[in-house]
């Protein structure tokens, strides 16, 4: 058995587990995704983008000011999250991290 999403537009709408030969019988665009990310970079989950040009899940945007990491398709913001043990949220009027 194997995790597949249902890809319609580029999205994800549905991820089922199922053998080969049942996702055979669907209709639809079908991709088979992993937990372990050993394949196509991330798990898909129902909103992500699967790029085929890529040939990898992953989440929208989160922010204009992000930038996809190409090795691992996870977007990252144009400062590191500070290392401090606070929290902070992104404040996108400021690219920065705001706690």
């Amino acid at each position: 058995m194997a995790h597949f999403a249902k890809i319609e537009s580029g999205v994800v709408t549905e991820v089922i587990v199922a053998e080969q030969a049942h996702i055979d019988t669907l209709s639809g665009t079908w991709v088979q995704t992993s937990y372990n990310s050993n394949i196509r970079k991330n798990f898909a989950g129902i909103g992500s983008i699967y790029d085929s040009t890529r040939d990898a899940f992953y989440m929208p945007q989160p922010y204009n000011s992000w930038t996809l990491n190409e090795d691992s398709c996870e977007w990252q913001p144009p400062t590191a999250y500070p290392n401090d043990g606070k929290v902070y949220g992104w404040d996108e009027s400021t690219t920065s991290w705001k706690e």
